[in-house]
């Protein structure tokens, strides 16, 4: 097992330069370095955007997932496909936990209602950057009816629902498709304890 890591950061100043829908906060630090001394004092920004929820909804008795298809501009600015296939998502308001948001997304975006959740992981998004995690589940759901255009009008979300088969998924998936970090996240974790996930959620009559 590898040593742990030094302990010992040491925030000499911090300011915020940018303020709009969301923040960037300036950082002058310095910390311990794995020799046992300190680093020199360094500059760091990091993107302040808040803790998100994500959830993977699936239908055990089917054997489908429902899907969201949305704009996204940082996809675009990035050179990715804009219109983006994803899992439900959205961000934890203060005060919010993390389950509470994929209930209240997944009707919101997808007109799913929850029955249980799974918890699948909880990761930076990119730590060199930002501060923000995600919280990912795996949802149950019936994807019966599941399908049109969802989102809040006053959010500017367009969202179109998919409702696609567990081996339509694992193709889009094979062939590199998924874009979205997430939701390659959580795709991969049901294909890894899909028969552990089945058992658990088992429906008489069920495939």
């Amino acid at each position: 097992m590898p040593s742990p890591p030094p302990t010992g950061i040491e925030i000499i100043e911090k300011t915020t330069p940018f303020k709009g829908y969301f923040r960037i906060d300036r950082y002058v630090l310095k910390h311990r370095t794995f020799a046992g001394g300190w680093t020199t004092p360094m500059s760091r920004e990091v993107f302040e955007r808040g803790h998100a929820a994500a959830v993977l909804l699936y239908d055990p008795t089917r054997c489908e997932f429902v899907m969201c298809e949305q704009f996204r501009v940082g996809a675009m600015a990035g050179g990715l496909d804009p219109w983006m296939l994803e899992m439900v998502a959205g961000i934890i308001d203060p005060g919010e936990k993390p389950d509470e948001v994929c209930r209240r997304e997944a009707v919101e975006e997808a007109g799913r209602e929850v029955t249980d959740l799974w918890p699948i992981a909880h990761y930076g998004v990119s730590p060199g950057g930002t501060s923000e995690t995600v919280y990912l589940y795996l949802g149950r759901v019936s994807s019966v009816g599941a399908g049109g255009v969802h989102g809040l009008a006053a959010e500017h979300e367009d969202i179109r629902v998919h409702v696609l088969t567990e081996a339509a998924l694992r193709a889009i998936l094979d062939a590199g498709k998924i874009q979205n970090a997430a939701t390659l996240i959580a795709a991969q974790w049901f294909f890894l304890n899909r028969d552990k996930v089945r058992a658990a959620w088992s429906v008489p009559g069920g495939r």
